[in-house]
């Protein structure tokens, strides 16, 4: 299985950006590319628990040991006088140096005995899990245009995620709801869709997925009434 570009990793575990689905599919079934942007997770987490800190302790001895081997055994060989040539096309033709990348391994590798020594604790005990617990697809309702639609993956971190298609316009907001429909009345309000065809929003704590299983997309007026307006746009039935 190919993985995910390291670069888009990077940017997936050290920032806000939400994964889209495609993604959610690969990383549910690499383990490889689940287990390195939790790494990145659990370092970048590490080290904004630590802005605040001013006296690390310094790193073992060992490991500047191992650090100026592997500067030592790395150093390229003496080479004798190049010829004169053309210093622009030669830098096009130039690529990283092979002995920089054991360099850059050492370094990484002080930075992570640093962040061992002040967070290891807290890095064996974090390990959030984000496995797709329940999903349901998005079919619109009879007075609805048939484009529309939509897919929902909800995680077992409380996340949910909504993917929504030619939905119809509104003069107010469409909001996502969890319905019981073994109870007519019985919904819990999860959150308003943004002007984007991707959202993400919470699932309240606590929230029974085997009783509130419908999920339901609605048009909802500027009205400052809480409550279900009536209009109900999409559908779907969350599975496992």
């Amino acid at each position: 299985m190919q993985h995910l570009d390291p670069d888009r990793l990077v940017l997936l575990a050290l920032s806000e950006e939400l994964e889209d689905l495609t993604e959610l599919d690969h990383l549910e079934h690499c383990a490889g590319c689940r287990h390195e942007i939790q790494a990145l997770r659990d370092v970048a987490g590490i080290g904004s628990q630590t802005d605040g800190l001013r006296d690390l302790p310094a790193p073992a001895e060992h490991v500047w040991q191992a650090i100026e081997a592997g500067v030592a055994s790395s150093r390229p060989p003496a080479e004798p006088p190049a010829p004169v040539v053309d210093l622009a096309a030669h830098q096009a033709r130039r690529s990283r140096p092979r002995w920089l990348a054991p360099v850059i391994s050492a370094a990484a590798a002080a930075v992570f005995a640093v962040a061992g020594t002040v967070g290891f604790d807290r890095l064996t005990d974090r390990q959030p899990d984000t496995r797709v617990t329940a999903r349901a697809t998005l079919a619109p309702l009879e007075t609805v245009p048939a484009s529309a639609g939509g897919d929902v993956r909800v995680l077992s971190d409380g996340r949910l995620l909504i993917d929504v298609r030619n939905l119809p316009l509104t003069s107010g907001f469409h909001e996502v709801w969890l319905l019981d429909p073994d109870t007519p009345g019985k919904m819990v309000a999860i959150g308003s869709l943004p002007d984007t065809a991707r959202a993400q929003l919470a699932v309240p704590p606590g929230t029974d997925l085997a009783r509130y299983r419908l999920v339901d997309v609605s048009d909802e007026p500027h009205d400052g009434d809480a409550t279900h307006s009536g209009k109900s746009l999409l559908r779907g039935t969350l599975t496992n």
